[in-house]
């Protein structure tokens, strides 16, 4: 059995040059497809000739096994719809009259709703939380209230498959989750296929099926979110020189402070994060340790700090690693407490911290301290 949605050798460019080439993916019924890639790769021109908004150079794109090119423009517009960048310019229309559009390919000739075709109306507006601008002129909401609008135009459509290109864009983090729910629970509940493009890598992972990275003149990889979110893939694809993306938190990290470490931040659990990234705006080279090697604090420690001491999970830190955090303790004038958890496997923290007392270094406690010690804008 084939898959639902297919593209076999499809090339897709401008005025018959090629952009983009030998494209060739499947995806099932109701998977969520999401193409991602820097700015200019191409991600848009894939979806406009997915959506016949685009002719194709050559290749084929099938749904359910027909070939989309073969189908009239009516067929096309009941299995398909679509969410593109572009911004319209409807002249004295209210929302619900725009979302209404989306019941053309169901109505008559003389494009008359049904009440049943405004039941859908006000639905469609509902699942995007957006009923309340039925009325609203079009022309004076904002854009994210427009992404909305047309997000239940194209549910209005009742479509196997909805094609978005950048559907966040505008939207704040509410709403770009809220937005995502609803296309997860339309491919989960309602058998809906999606294919979008992304910018927001991090909820591309989480909202996804099945990966397209675009960039170059053909498709770098295609795959699950768990083959293709590497850290050595995304810095790739990306071209990311100048600071590091995390594939477990799905963070990206600017580019660390070089030199001799001017503070050993001792923390772990997840308390001494803030510390680094302060120090990171700082500009201040720092070290950290001693962090075990499935402390949270640890990868972001990796990216931002000079010196990193690590020690075995699960088992007392061992002489030598001790000794090199006292060695690394010596060396700096400044010392970042960041209220770790005392517990019985970390009291050479503890160790390290009373030295530092001893030896009169300067004990920092906050990132305020911090701030105020190395000339930062403190907040009043």
């Amino acid at each position: 059995m084939g898959y639902y949605f297919t593209t076999e050798r499809l090339t897709v460019g401008y005025d018959g040059k090629p952009l983009i080439s030998d494209i060739s993916i499947g995806i099932e019924k109701g998977e969520i497809l999401t193409l991602i890639g820097p700015n200019g790769s191409g991600k848009s021109t894939i979806l406009k000739s997915i959506t016949r908004h685009l002719e194709a150079i050559s290749g084929v794109i099938s749904i359910d096994g027909a070939d989309i090119r073969r189908m009239s423009g009516k067929d096309v517009a009941t299995r398909l719809s679509v969410v593109l960048t572009e911004r319209i310019h409807p002249e004295l229309m209210t929302c619900g009259d725009v979302v209404a559009t989306g019941r053309y390919p169901y109505t008559n000739h003389f494009g008359l709703l049904t009440a049943k075709d405004r039941e859908i109306v006000q639905e469609s507006l509902r699942r995007v939380h957006a009923l309340e601008l039925y009325d609203r002129d079009f022309r004076e909401i904002s854009d994210g209230q427009r992404q909305r609008v047309m997000l239940a135009r194209a549910i209005c459509q009742e479509p196997e498959i909805i094609v978005l290109d950048e559907p966040t864009s505008f939207l704040d983090i509410r709403h770009k989750i809220e937005l995502l729910n609803i296309l997860g629970e339309m491919a989960k509940k309602q058998g809906i296929t999606v294919v979008m493009s992304l910018h927001e890598i991090d909820l591309a992972y989480k909202i996804s099926d099945k990966i397209i990275c675009v960039a170059g003149d053909t498709i770098e990889d295609f795959g699950t979110p768990d083959e293709i979110f590497t850290e050595e893939r995304i810095s790739r694809l990306y071209g990311i020189e100048h600071g590091s993306y995390d594939t477990l938190f799905g963070s990206v990290e600017l580019q660390k402070p070089c030199g001799a470490p001017q503070v050993l931040v001792i923390g772990g659990g997840g308390r001494g994060i803030p510390f680094y990234r302060t120090l990171q705006r700082l500009g201040i080279p720092h070290a950290a340790g001693i962090l075990y090697e499935n402390d949270m604090d640890l990868r972001v420690a990796r990216a931002l700090a000079e010196t990193v001491i690590c020690a075995r999970a699960f088992e007392p830190v061992d002489a030598k690693t001790e000794a090199r955090a006292r060695s690394l303790l010596n060396s700096v004038p400044y010392v970042a407490d960041c209220g770790f958890v005392r517990g019985t496997y970390n009291r050479c923290n503890e160790r390290l911290l009373h030295a530092a007392k001893e030896q009169g270094k300067t004990i920092l406690s906050s990132t305020k301290a911090l701030l105020e010690t190395f000339g930062g804008r403190v907040p009043s």
